[in-house]
């Protein structure tokens, strides 16, 4: 038995935990879970715990259900919220098939095979992530508007103010289990926050990000608002993003960084950045995976008020400009370790695992190709019109779910990045979810329409 192994078993006898939940997550990236006493564990490290695979959207067809979950120790944590019975801990699991291979239908499996690819080539993968998100006093599901949690604005302080306390106790539990938090302030709309994640590497921070959803939304709970992901909640306010800074190593070594090149980026970081913007608009059904993603990307009334809305509309990249789709921050003399990317695509309703290999394999693309990165954009790119942009050579991201969905199917850098399995099936799946939006008539066509015509 493993160290870490031995170390779980040992602090479930120290600290009397009664139930340990074992979390994974299925290919559109909800969280799933299942409790075992602790008697259950060592068959659990040594053998996984079964279950029926072809419940969980994506994992299985009924005739090859059988499945099991096995827990990686090393992300065991003791869960801190009051709604947990005392003593309860979590561990995310690893999904194997009965013959202990691995699933191709995991998407942390996904995003380990991307990772083994990228240190097969001498390097490490770090992000992170500045995640947005609202607090709301309701969480309506039949058509009634929500209703914002408080009125504040970018980094406003109100006095006992819902989202000051509220970040104050999500940002002690996420401590409590190991994740290090960075910055949190109000957002620019109302009921909006952002929380940032310490960089980790690319396995750890999508590991984080899920127990940081639950986190929210159980700390909403508890002091009687409700938390969302969704990326676009409101028409008139800006949506939600997950702008990810990204890094490679090699070792200790930041390969972006090169000293006297411009903006202090390598070539290697230069061909990263590259590769991210060619395959763009292929990886947009992963990186923005729902209806409402399409929203935040093209919903510019928000930033015609100035109410800050950020999401990037067009493939291109700047330093410090942050219309862009990826920003190259500015360089702090002496910090060659803080020469990064940062990508402003995501937002907070992607699966985290796969929206992360697309990411990383992208990029990896364009390092192994030599390709060449484009001029930079230095203006505001939703300020310029549709021939200057052409000019410049910048095109647009998909404009809805169907156009994303089209590109990707097209894209053998996402098949071969996902794998057959979970591919096929996050295809289908998002083709049926266009199809049900496409055909869904919507309060604004019987507000606007049903009285005139």
């Amino acid at each position: 038995m493993g160290k870490q192994q031995e170390f779980v078993l040992r602090t479930l006898e120290e600290r009397d935990i009664r139930f340990v939940r074992l979390w994974f997550t299925d290919v559109l990236g909800f969280l799933k879970s299942v409790a075992v006493a602790p008697a259950e564990l060592d068959q659990a490290f040594e053998e996984g715990i079964g279950f029926d695979g072809s419940a969980i959207e994506g994992f299985a067809r009924v005739y090859e259900s059988d499945m099991l979950a096995k827990p990686d120790p090393g992300t065991f944590q003791i869960l801190p919220w009051r709604s947990e019975a005392p003593g309860t801990a979590r561990m995310f699991c690893d999904i194997l098939m009965p013959d202990g291979s691995p699933s191709f239908a995991d998407p942390r499996y996904v995003l380990k095979r991307t990772l083994e690819k990228a240190s097969n080539l001498g390097f490490t993968f770090y992000t992170h992530p500045e995640i947005e998100f609202f607090l709301l006093k309701n969480l309506p599901g039949d058509g009634t508007p929500p209703i914002p949690a408080d009125q504040s604005g970018y980094f406003d302080h109100t006095p006992r103010g819902v989202g000051h306390d509220f970040r104050r106790q999500a940002i002690t539990m996420l401590e409590s289990m190991g994740i290090s938090v960075e910055f949190s302030h109000h957002e620019g709309a109302p009921g909006q926050q952002e929380i940032d994640l310490r960089y980790a590497d690319a396995l750890s921070t999508a590991d984080n990000i899920m127990t940081f959803r639950l986190v929210m939304k159980e700390v909403a709970l508890e002091q009687g608002v409700h938390a969302t992901f969704m990326p676009k909640p409101f028409s008139q306010y800006p949506g939600s993003g997950m702008h990810t800074h990204l890094s490679l190593f090699e070792g200790d070594r930041n390969v972006f960084h090169e000293a006297g090149a411009e903006y202090q980026l390598s070539k290697i970081g230069r061909s990263f950045i590259a590769g991210i913007l060619r395959h763009a608009a292929e990886t947009s059904a992963i990186t923005n995976q729902w209806v409402n993603s399409y929203k935040r990307i093209w919903g510019g009334s928000d930033r015609a008020a100035g109410a800050g809305g950020e999401a990037p509309s067009y493939i291109c990249w700047g330093h410090n400009n942050r219309s862009a789709l990826v920003r190259v921050p500015m360089y702090k003399p002496g910090k060659q370790g803080s020469t990064r990317v940062e990508i402003r695509s995501l937002d907070t309703g992607c699966n985290p695992y796969l929206a992360y290999s697309v990411t990383l394999a992208a990029g990896l693309k364009g390092i192994a190709e030599g390709y060449e990165l484009p001029p930079g954009a230095d203006d505001d790119v939703w300020a310029l019109s549709t021939l200057e942009r052409r000019a410049m050579g910048i095109e647009p991201l998909p404009q809805n779910l169907g156009e994303a969905i089209d590109l990707m199917e097209r894209s053998e850098l996402v098949r071969e990045t996902l794998g057959e399995h979970v591919f096929d099936f996050f295809l289908r799946n998002k083709r049926q979810e266009w199809e049900e939006y496409r055909s869904e008539v919507t309060p604004f066509e019987l507000r606007r329409s049903l009285p005139v015509l």
